[in-house]
């Protein structure tokens, strides 16, 4: 029998403990244990960035960090960009840029380009497809994606 480790997190605000076994990764942890289904499973090998999560001011490949290792840290997923029942700037910004197709990467790249626009407010287009380079769309040719970064990076500085 796997020994567990209780493991202590901040989740979007919310302190979160959890018994994990040491081998556990991150984003089962997240979708199974924690019912936070917004990062998905894609490719399980930290190509595809659909699991991608903030950690720690960091973003972070969930599916290849093992939860122990989130121990004190402060978790951000994207249902945690949504706040008092409005959406952030760049989630309002996805949809009237249509930066979406399917929506398998969405999240992953919404909270991608939130640490990036948390990095560097003021993004050229270089730098955003340099940033967004981990995170894979598989529908969308990435230009949507980059307007829509653009674009809530315009309403963030004007707030």
């Amino acid at each position: 029998m796997a020994s567990t480790h209780q493991v202590a997190f901040d989740l979007n605000g919310k302190a979160v403990t959890v018994a994990v076994e040491a081998r556990e990764l991150l984003i089962h942890t997240l979708r199974e244990r924690l019912a936070h289904t917004g990062p998905h499973i894609g490719c399980e090998t930290s190509h595809c960035g659909a699991c991608t999560v903030d950690v720690d001011g960091r973003s972070v490949k969930s599916c290849t960090l093992l939860t122990v290792q989130c121990d004190g840290a402060k978790l951000l997923t994207v249902e945690g960009l949504e706040q008092g029942g409005a959406l952030h700037a760049l989630q309002q910004a996805f949809h009237e840029e249509h930066g979406l197709q399917c929506g398998f990467c969405t999240p992953g790249m919404l909270t991608r380009t939130y640490r990036l626009l948390q990095e560097n407010p003021n993004p050229t287009e270089a730098q955003i497809r340099f940033g967004i380079a981990g995170n894979l769309c598989r529908c969308t040719g990435y230009q949507n994606i980059v307007k829509a970064v653009q674009s809530a990076a315009d309403k963030l500085a004007a707030a």
